[in-house]
C-alpha cells in the first residue's frame, strides 16, 4: 500500500475503456462540442485489453482492491467481457463494477455477470421522457434505461442509480426518482452538479446541495437517517429511510467536499494516469507501457506519482469559488467521472 502527501492510500482505480458515447449529456458531452465531426480517439490510441490488465496487476500490487470500468459509454467497447475475464483473475482485486447509461445492458448484462462483473451504476437523470431526452442530448426516453436496469437485476448484478441534479433542469425530479427507486428496491445516488472539464457550462447557481436534496426527500418521500460509512474513502454520504434498510446516497463534491479521504486514481481512455477528477494534466502510461519497461519500473513510476499527489480541488473550490474558473481540466468523457 502506498500513500500520497496527505496520507491518502491508493485503493480505487477507475479505468476508462473508450471516449465514445451514444448519449450527449449536457453535463458531460454536450452535442454542441461533441458533434458528428468530433475527433474521437482512433483504436491504436486506446489501451488494449492486455495493456489494461497489465496496469491493473501493477495497481493491485500497489494496494488497489476495487476497479470500476467507465467511459464514455464502456459498453461500446467491443468484447468487454474478455477484459473482465482478465481483471477478475488478478490477485488482490476484490470488487469490479461498471458505470453505464444502461441502454445496452439488455444485450450484455448476462455475459458481463458471467465474466465476473458484480455491480453496475446506471445513469438516469429524470423519469420524464421530455426532460431526460433533453439532458441526454439524443431525445432518448426513459424506457430503454429502465429495461437496462431490469436486465442487470435479472442477471444477478447489484444495481445503483446515479442522478446528476441540476437546478432548473431536473431538480423537480428528485422526489419522483426517490419514490420510484425506493419502491423498486434499488439504491439511488444523487450527485451534485460538478465542474468537471470545461465544456458543460457549470456555475454554482445550478448546484442543488446535499442538504437541499436530503430535506426534499425527508419531507416528501419518507424521513431519512444517516448511515455510518463502511470504509475509508467512501464517496457517497449514505442515508436510509427510517425503519427500513433501503438506502439513498448523496455525492457532494461541491457543498461537502470529500477530498481528505479520496483514494481514487483514474486511467483515461488514452492511457494517462490522473490523480484527481478535476486534474489539468496526467502521466502518460501508454507510452511507458509500449516502451517495454518492466513491471517493477512501471510500478515505481506510478508509485512516485501517487506519493507526490496533493490534489484537493473540491475542498479548495469550496473555500473559493473562483478556484473553478480559468483552469483547463480533463473532460469527464475521458476519465469517466
Amino acid at each position: 500500500m502506498i500513500d500520497d502527501l496527505l496520507q491518502r492510500p491508493l485503493k480505487d482505480l477507475r479505468i476508462s475503456v473508450t471516449d465514445r458515447c451514444n448519449f450527449r449529456c449536457i453535463y458531460c458531452m454536450p452535442k454542441e462540442i461533441f458533434g458528428a465531426d468530433y475527433p474521437f480517439l482512433p483504436k491504436q490510441e486506446l489501451l488494449n485489453f492486455e495493456e489494461i490488465a497489465k496496469l491493473a496487476h501493477i495497481f493491485a500490487a500497489l494496494g488497489v482492491t476495487k476497479i470500476r470500468l467507465t467511459g464514455g459509454e464502456p459498453l461500446l467497447r467491443t468484447d468487454l467481457p474478455l477484459l473482465l475475464d482478465k481483471l477478475t483473475s488478478i490477485q488482490g482485486i476484490k470488487d469490479i463494477a461498471l458505470t453505464t447509461n444502461g441502454v445496452l445492458l439488455p444485450k450484455y448484462a448476462a455475459s458481463l455477470q458471467a465474466a465476473g462483473l458484480k455491480r453496475v451504476s446506471v445513469s438516469l437523470d429524470s423519469l420524464s421522457d421530455e426532460r431526460f431526452g433533453h439532458i441526454n442530448g439524443r431525445g432518448v426516453g426513459v424506457e430503454p434505461v429502465l429495461q437496462g436496469i431490469e436486465a442487470a437485476s435479472r442477471a444477478g448484478l447489484k444495481v445503483k442509480i446515479n442522478m446528476v441534479v441540476q437546478k432548473g433542469a431536473n431538480d423537480q425530479d428528485i422526489v419522483p426518482m426517490a419514490k420510484y427507486f425506493k419502491d423498486a428496491g434499488h439504491t439511488i445516488r444523487f450527485i451534485e452538479y460538478m465542474d468537471v472539464g470545461n465544456t458543460n457550462g457549470w456555475n454554482l447557481d445550478k448546484v442543488v446541495t446535499k442538504q437541499e436534496i436530503i430535506d426534499r426527500i425527508d419531507r416528501h418521500v419518507m424521513p431519512l437517517e444517516a448511515v455510518p460509512g463502511q470504509y475509508f474513502g467512501e464517496v457517497a454520504s449514505r442515508y436510509r429511510y427510517k425503519g427500513t434498510e433501503q438506502e439513498v446516497g448523496i455525492i457532494s463534491a461541491v457543498s461537502d467536499a470529500f477530498c481528505g479521504t479520496c483514494t481514487r486514481a483514474r486511467i483515461s481512455a488514452s492511457g494517462s494516469l490522473y490523480t484527481c477528477l478535476f486534474a489539468t494534466e496526467g502521466t502518460d502510461l501508454r507510452e511507458l507501457l509500449r516502451s517495454g519497461l518492466s513491471d517493477d519500473v512501471l510500478a515505481g513510476k506510478i508509485a512516485s506519482v501517487w506519493n507526490n499527489r496533493d490534489n484537493q480541488y473540491s475542498a479548495k473550490r469550496g473555500r473559493d469559488t473562483n478556484e473553478a474558473s480559468g483552469k483547463q481540466k480533463i473532460e469527464m468523457s475521458y476519465i469517466g467521472g
